[in-house]
């Protein structure tokens, strides 16, 4: 099985935060949606990844709040990625190494969605 079945499967949406946001806005969307993580687009491109480990990280630095720091202070700016064709073992492998929670699909320059 590969990386395009499951994206098939799980949908098409994507939500997207910008670098310079507040990390308290990004921690909002994340509660709203009920989700665990943003894709971090600048300029229409992949700048990073924000998850809960990075907002968890935020509140402990920030002795419980949140603080006043952009998400760019906060993000994973080189987070790993995978392709379309990445098979299904390669992914887990990559995610049980590496503590990966999320990994951005990505075609070239475009980001197909996030397992």
């Amino acid at each position: 099985m590969k990386v395009s079945e499951i994206l098939q499967v799980k949908g098409s949406i994507l939500y997207t935060i910008n670098p310079d946001q507040q990390l308290s806005e990004a921690a909002s969307i994340m509660a709203e949606k009920d989700i665990g993580s943003l894709v971090v687009m600048e300029f229409g491109d992949l700048a990073g990844m924000l998850t809960f480990r990075e907002v968890l990280r935020a509140l402990h630095e920030n002795g419980g709040a949140v603080g006043s720091g952009t998400v760019r202070k906060h993000m994973d700016d080189h987070p790993i990625t995978v392709t379309p064709d990445t098979e299904v073992n390669e992914v887990r492998r990559i995610m049980l190494e590496k503590h990966a929670r999320y990994l951005p699909v990505m075609n070239a320059k475009t980001i197909l969605g996030v397992i």
